[in-house]
């Protein structure tokens, strides 16, 4: 029966799912010619998707027609090749395919008597990642939603861990007379760290702050300092993969200090911790195998659908007592076999563990050194042939996949070369060619370029630099571009 109450026909089933696979792959085979972004007003959206509620069912292959027609004007290209905003990467064939997979088979994922194949799967995902990344043998792993709840994993973790030597159980007693755990971060720690404190009641305003260098990089002398003024071990977040920049913290150097700390140590790599599968990028990663929690981002560059974060915790126990929820009706199973729900913070939840494996299985070893180091390149090759143009000074070293740009005018006001910068990027993302967003870097306006999409070539790195250049000659204060393939 149906949501109505009448029959479900299967052949109608079957047709609507045909006509909507349909849909969907038309869309996926013209993305890469549409433009990436295309301003469009709210009140178009809401007037095509709004509408009251009708008492009465309709149609389903009406419903998704009506749907397709009326959110196609407000889609963004981010699954094309010359996407490069947020370290957004798009999804591979084999990732996609897997996730409508997943929906089909509609398995919740948080147990294995609800869901063998789910438990299975996401087990032997947790081995591969723990390998990939280098990290010590019994290394627990959790698919969380993303790279936020992943950080508030590991530091829950961290915390379970730091208490308990304290004789505090917090999951049980809560942090109303606890010891007080000190946290310290670098000055660039991403939002979503602190996101993770607040969450933990740890506060996000309480931090310990570690001065960083001139690419946003943590300084060991300063966290050295900042250890030193402190009378008990401390939660620290590193980076791996600065946000704007690309930089890497020296998490060696850093490693020492927070082992003489005797505090936790966590690495927060949401796109960066993907370079350790590359031998000719994990030298960023020294010392890494040292730390005591990582988390990475899945859809950032191994390029599987939303959503899909990665924690892993060296102290697998700790994972456990911090996550684990338990309740009477639960049936957790006592041998080999994985209960998910018991490495995250939820309970129903889809089983991500299959975009994951599909996309390493298709992959490989090399096949996936081999996409971080293409988009790395790419990302060279961005700032070298911007570079290269009068009024256009890349701002960081590049790495990474991380390209910061400036473009100034020639006459040293700041504050003019701040408003030129933000008029190309806001030209930019209204040409379509292709979308990259703005920020702030060190106080001066930049444009941020992030290479993560598996299907993005040199050709559209080209095309994306004329783009840039055209738009830039248009706002003004730049002469015509001169870029040459």
């Amino acid at each position: 029966m149906n949501a109505t109450g009448r029959e479900v026909d299967v052949d109608d089933r079957t047709a609507l799912l045909r006509e909507v696979a349909e849909r969907a792959i038309e869309y996926l085979d013209g993305v890469d010619a549409r433009p990436v972004g295309r301003p469009i007003e709210v009140a178009r959206l809401r007037s095509g998707l709004g509408s009251p509620l009708p008492d009465a069912g309709m149609d389903s292959a009406t419903v998704l027609r009506d749907l397709g027609a009326a959110a196609e004007p407000g889609l963004v290209a981010s699954a094309g090749p010359r996407y490069f905003g947020f370290v957004i990467g798009g999804s591979l064939p084999a990732a996609l395919a897997a996730d409508w997979l997943t929906s089909a088979w509609d398995q919740n994922a948080a147990m294995y008597v609800v869901s063998p194949a789910a438990a299975v799967v996401e087990d032997i995902v947790a081995g591969w990642l723990v390998d990939l990344f280098g990290l010590p043998t019994g290394t627990s792993i959790g698919l969380t939603t993303g790279a936020t709840m992943a950080n508030f994993t590991a530091l829950a973790a961290a915390r379970h861990a730091l208490l308990q030597r304290d004789d505090w159980d917090v999951e049980r007693q809560g942090l109303f007379g606890a010891p007080e755990i000190p946290v310290v971060v670098g000055d660039e720690a991403h939002v979503t760290i602190h996101v993770a404190l607040q969450m933990l009641g740890l506060g996000r305003e309480r931090v310990h702050k570690v001065q960083a260098d001139e690419q946003g990089r943590m300084r060991p002398d300063a966290l050295r300092e900042v250890l030193s003024g402190l009378d008990r071990p401390a939660i620290v977040c590193a980076q791996a993969g600065n946000v704007n920049t690309g930089g890497f913290d020296p998490l060696g150097p850093i490693a020492d200090a927070v082992m003489a700390n005797g505090g936790w140590l966590h690495v927060d790599g949401a796109f960066g911790l993907w370079a350790a599968a590359s031998a000719a990028l994990r030298g960023h990663l020294v010392g890494l195998e040292d730390a005591d929690s990582w988390t990475t981002d899945a859809h950032k560059w191994l390029n599987v659908p939303y959503d899909c974060g990665i924690v892993a915790v060296r102290d697998a126990a700790a994972h456990h007592a911090a996550m684990t929820l338990g309740a009477a009706y639960y049936v957790e199973t006592a041998g080999a076999e994985r209960d998910p729900y018991n490495w995250v913070a939820e309970s129903s939840r889809r089983a991500r563990g299959f975009t994951v494996y599909a996309a390493l299985r298709t992959l490989g070893r090399s096949g996936l050194a081999e996409l971080i180091e293409r988009c790395s390149a790419m990302a060279r090759r961005f700032a070298e042939r911007l570079a290269a143009e009068p009024g256009v000074r890349i701002l960081n070293d590049v790495v990474l996949n991380q390209v910061l740009v400036r473009f100034e005018s020639g006459g040293g006001d700041a504050a003019a070369d701040d408003e030129l910068t933000r008029n190309v990027v806001a030209a930019v993302q209204r040409d379509g060619t292709c979308w990259m967003g703005g920020t702030t870097w060190h106080g001066k306006a930049a444009m941020r370029i992030s290479v993560s999409n598996w299907s993005t070539t040199d050709d559209d790195v080209y095309a994306s630099v004329e783009a840039i250049l055209r738009c830039a000659a248009e706002v003004g204060g730049l002469p015509a571009a001169t870029a040459t393939r």
